[in-house]
């Protein structure tokens, strides 16, 4: 098929050709429909969408799927455990690019049934600078409502009920749909707000931390129960006036919410409500402890620095908090809190975890509610945000218990009823102590996960960075304990700090994502028709930073996500796509042998692969985005016919079928067809 690699040309291409590409969709001729932009799939309506999927799938599936009160089983639910996820190609969707859950499926038509799994960015009501990893309650977050989808099927009037939709027809499509697990919220959450016990809190008085004992959670219920007493309950309805009775007794959380911020669909009534109570306890200097990143984790004081203070519009002075003995990595991520899940030694006067006494309550509460979550909607996996967390400093552990990590603790809790259900962990496979105290690989299968985001997406494809991560992620993932992704791009790599990482070799990352038969892949929305950026362009050109909703400073967005224009990486990306549709089924259950293995050491950048067990295929991969890899010798005797090149046409080539010796172009794929004897 002969797209066009101009921008204005593809647009016209697929105006005159939308009925035959439907088409060859509809009959099976292809997974996706080739040439339609991603920014064109979202601009199509609900009823063309539907015409489509009726077609597609069948009236009966479909009415089935937009049924919420159904649930369209998983395409991989009657897997014995996790393990698919090891090999699987995974696509990553920020919604707030894409506007609603909705336009997921719209967006889907873009993607072959072989990127089958589906990463939707977090889901809930969001708190400070409204960032999906802030999430301020349990429930959907509301800008996700489809108004188009409600029009068409008003029965779907609630964004719940349209995300299970969503859920339902990508598993009637053949597609896994994964969900994020936090291990923090927003600080202020009604999460924290109706279960303070949960969390670990200080007292602050301008630059001074006056208060951070161990139980400190016990003076804030009782003040928010003295905001109860002052303000009485959001709706009318009677609640325990003993304080532990209400927080820790037999008093459900659901009622909690309720006294304290009244009814769930009232979305601007509890947003008030939460602003009144922040006030009360920001007038006695309470707040939860914000959340760290890296070694040494522990150890907070109040930064004084005249750009760690911040007005809110309510007038409310805010003070950013710092490690007190930092390392390199060490962070403090003001806007989130993090759960308290175990005790603490000395009354935490030194800030010291005490990781023999576990928090049990808090670690079922967690547990509990993130499987509540995947019932309802019927997830597959989840991404474990900030999986690469190890607070003790003596390393990880030899042996583990169930309260060892709480990624481990949620996946082993949803895998008694979804034995299928997978962890994808996001870390970055840092060296021992850089992110966290230990190996990095040692907690993850320690932690049960089954596969890792990795770090390839934040280097130059070719450099020695890369070639000799990839070597390490090829033999850790042959070790099969756990599978490192070979990631394209992130959204929050998708960010102008990032730039320099996308300007060459992107045509190569999805031709060794895809081909590497036996490795997973990890590929943001976006990726497909990323500009080239030699200098930072407009903030609303990348997904990063729709993240966040912000509107002053540096990371603000003044309008809607813009989509890339980059035609040529597009057009080169479906030629990519197209060839793989013929090739997967042939080696999708095949294990790779490597013929030249990424290697430092070698004159040359090239790399090339088979399959074990009788080779189908032989691809090759020049590393190197800047140079041509001239006649490099293929160590493979059978007969061979070239038959793609991710940047020349078949016309340009000059190669013959018994060629052993092979030229490939800077940052250039080749496929050989291995001919039958």
């Amino acid at each position: 098929m002969q797209i066009p690699n101009d921008y204005k040309a593809l647009q016209d291409f697929w105006a005159l050709q939308k009925n035959q590409l439907k088409d060859l969709y509809l009959q099976s001729q292809h997974s996706f429909i080739p040439g339609l932009l991603p920014e064109a799939a979202i601009q199509l309506s609900v009823n063309e969408i539907i015409e489509l999927l009726e077609k597609k799938l069948g009236r009966g599936t479909l009415e089935d799927a937009l049924n919420p009160d159904i649930t369209i089983p998983s395409p991989i639910e009657n897997e014995p455990n996790s393990n698919w996820i090891k090999r699987t190609n995974m696509v990553g969707i920020n919604v707030r690019t894409i506007h609603n859950f909705f336009n997921i499926i719209k967006y889907s038509l873009t993607l072959p049934d072989y990127q089958q799994s589906i990463h939707i960015l977090p889901i809930w009501e969001v708190g400070v600078v409204a960032s999906l990893y802030g999430m301020a309650s349990w429930n959907i977050n509301p800008e996700f409502f489809s108004q188009e989808l409600y029009e068409e099927y008003p029965h779907l009037n609630t964004v719940e009920k349209q995300l299970k939709a969503v859920v339902n027809l990508l598993h009637a499509s053949g597609r896994v749909v994964g969900m994020d697990v936090i291990p923090h919220t927003d600080r202020y959450a009604e999460i924290v707000l109706a279960n303070p016990q949960y969390f670990e809190w200080l007292r602050r008085k301008e630059l001074e931390i006056l208060d951070h004992k161990a139980n400190l959670h016990d003076d804030v219920q009782n003040s928010i129960m003295l905001f109860l007493v002052r303000n009485g309950s959001a709706v009318h309805a009677p609640y325990p006036d003993d304080t532990k009775a209400f927080f820790e007794g037999d008093f459900l959380e659901e009622d909690r919410l309720l006294i304290l911020f009244g009814e769930s669909q009232d979305y601007e009534g509890r947003m008030q409500r939460r602003e009144k109570l922040v006030q009360h306890l920001y007038d006695q200097g309470f707040e939860p402890v914000p959340a760290t990143m890296a070694p040494p984790y522990r150890g907070l004081e109040v930064d004084p620095s005249p750009d760690a203070k911040t007005i809110d519009d309510k007038g409310h002075i805010w003070r950013d908090y710092r490690i007190t003995k930092p390392e390199p990595m060490s962070r403090v991520f003001g806007p989130l809190t993090r759960f308290k899940l175990y005790g603490r030694l000395n009354d935490n006067q030194d800030w010291e975890i005490d990781f023999d006494q576990p928090r049990k309550a808090v670690w079922q509460y967690v547990c509990y509610k993130y499987a509540q979550v995947q019932t309802a909607f019927h997830f597959d996996f989840m991404r474990g945000d900030m999986s690469h967390v190890q607070m003790r400093s003596e390393g990880v552990p030899e042996e583990v218990d169930q309260y060892y990590d709480i990624h481990k603790a949620v996946v082993n809790y949803i895998q008694k009823q979804a034995p299928y259900f997978a962890y994808f962990a996001e870390t970055f496979m840092a060296s021992a102590g850089h992110m966290a105290y230990g190996d990095e690989i040692e907690h993850l299968i320690q932690s049960d996960a089954d596969s890792t985001l990795g770090d390839l997406q934040s280097m130059v494809v070719g450099s020695e960075r890369f070639i000799e991560n990839l070597a390490w992620y090829l033999r850790v993932l042959q070790e099969g304990k756990l599978a490192p992704n070979f990631t394209l791009m992130t959204g929050d790599k998708d960010d102008p700090r990032f730039d320099q990482f996308y300007v060459k070799g992107n045509e190569i990352r999805l031709f060794i994502a895809l081909f590497l038969s036996d490795m997973p892949s990890y590929m943001g929305l976006g990726f497909e028709s990323r500009d080239t950026h030699l200098a930072p362009a407009p903030n609303e050109h990348y997904t990063k930073l729709y993240v966040f909703k912000i509107t002053e400073g540096p990371k603000a967005t003044k309008g809607p996500y813009i989509w890339g224009q980059n035609a040529t990486l597009f057009t080169q990306l479906t030629q990519i796509r197209l060839l793989a549709e013929k090739i997967m089924p042939v080696i999708d259950d095949a294990s790779v042998e490597w013929l030249i293995s990424p290697d430092n050491k070698h004159d040359h950048k090239g790399i090339a692969w088979t399959q074990q067990e009788r080779p189908k295929y032989i691809f090759l991969a020049n590393l190197d985005i800047d140079q041509e890899a001239n006649n490099i010798d293929i160590p493979f005797n059978s007969k061979c016919e070239l038959i793609f090149s991710t940047h020349r046409s078949m016309e340009e080539m000059i190669y013959k079928a018994s060629a052993t010796k092979v030229s490939l172009l800077a940052g250039e794929g080749l496929v050989f067809k291995v001919l039958e004897e």
